[in-house]
């Protein structure tokens, strides 16, 4: 309990205390007054009598206004001794309830209209804090919240601007070798290529423009990798079938990837397929996967590959991609799918450690799985998704 609370506790009690002890002394000697005022009375009474018996009126009379007059007096002392009490009760109410609107609800007041100006947006009106009250240190915390706030969002426009400058340079770094690129073909185009040295000449400084492309992409991919989590994903009912004869055959172009279909009657040939498969997937997504798999495969086995679409299992679609090369150590396997993490055989194969981490989220936002499993030779990387 606070600490304050009980001190004002006990102050409460005193004052209680000391008022009903004076209420009880005021009653004792009530009491004994009352015993002599009897006493009193039956001497006056008496003395009225043998006033009255004896023919003195007047000493009657003198006697009856003394008793009148004392039974005033006591009617006074006995109205004060009740108003007293009611008093410093009602005194008491008064000052808990003006204490508690001071110390308790005004805070709240305050905190309630401080709120509402928060969510409206405006976070530089400040909070008064006061450590006095019982939640000065709630008080504290709040103001402190709406600091780091104030930080965030300068962070945040911060971070935004940045963004900002970032893709326009290397938006603009783009531009020069794609002019290139471009000169270069139009030269093909317009016969310039006259001898074999010329083709040479423009072939390698073509493919030379196309690396620094391909370097300008990839750190433009890097600086928006953590934006990963606003991917728009929109799965859906796909046919896989078409899918893998529209889409994928077409990364393939020369005739390194074997597709087959495998179901509970027996697997065949991809192309002999008539039927159609439905899957929940986003279809412009899914290619990115098998793309980002075929990256990885002919960068780090650079065998042939072989897709597998098995339908075995109910309700659900089994995609195995499978090379022939080297596979992922076992103790790699559980962090192999993590942001920016290179295998320990990736030699000196440029790369970021993004293919698999891009794999494994866009499969989890389509309601799938991703799973590796080494083989010999090779990896068999098996992707999960639901029948529709």
């Amino acid at each position: 309990m606070n600490k304050k609370l009980i001190a004002i506790g006990i102050v409460y009690l005193i004052v209680i205390g000391i008022v009903t002890g004076a209420i009880l002394i005021l009653v004792g000697g009530e009491k004994k007054e009352a015993e002599d005022r009897n006493r009193t009375l039956a001497v006056s009474v008496n003395e009225i009598r043998q006033s009255i018996a004896a023919g003195d009126t007047d000493a009657a009379l003198a006697a009856c206004d003394s008793l009148t007059d004392d039974t005033d007096e006591q009617n006074k002392r006995d109205f004060w001794l009740l108003v007293i009490p009611l008093l410093v009760s009602v005194v008491s109410v008064i000052i808990t309830l003006v204490y508690i609107d001071r110390q308790v609800l005004k805070p709240f007041r305050d905190l309630k209209d401080y709120a509402a100006e928060v969510s409206r947006g405006n976070l530089e009106l400040p909070l008064t804090v006061s450590r006095g009250n019982y939640f000065g240190d709630f008080t504290w915390a709040f103001d402190n919240m709406r600091h780091e706030l104030i930080k965030a969002r300068a962070a945040e426009r911060e971070a935004v601007q940045n963004n900002k400058t970032v893709i326009a340079t290397l938006s603009h770094d783009i531009k020069t070798p794609i002019a290139s690129v471009r000169a270069y073909a139009e030269a093909f185009e317009a016969n310039m290529d006259t001898t074999p040295e010329k083709r040479q000449k423009y072939l390698s400084t073509m493919m030379q423009r196309c690396d620094e492309v391909t370097k300008l992409t990839n750190d433009l991919f890097l600086h928006s990798i953590s934006e990963m989590d606003r991917l728009e994903v929109h799965a859906e009912q796909t046919d896989l079938v078409a899918f893998m004869r529209e889409d994928v055959a077409g990364l393939f172009v020369n005739e390194t990837c074997k597709i087959t279909y495998t179901a509970k009657e027996g697997s065949t040939s991809f192309e002999e397929m008539q039927e159609t498969l439905y899957v929940n997937a986003d279809r412009r997504r899914l290619l990115q996967i098998m793309e980002n798999l075929k990256n990885n495969a002919e960068k780090y086995a650079k065998t042939k590959i072989e897709i597998e679409i098995d339908t075995e299992r109910d309700g659900e679609v089994q995609i195995h991609f499978r090379d022939f090369g080297p596979g992922i150590p076992e103790e790699e396997i559980p962090f192999i799918t993590g942001k920016f993490y290179r295998g320990k055989n990736a030699g000196q194969e440029n790369g970021s450690g993004l293919g698999l981490y891009i794999v494994n989220e866009l499969v989890r936002r389509m309601n799938g799985s991703l799973a590796l499993y080494n083989k010999t030779p090779g990896l068999d990387v098996v992707l999960t998704l639901d029948t529709v």
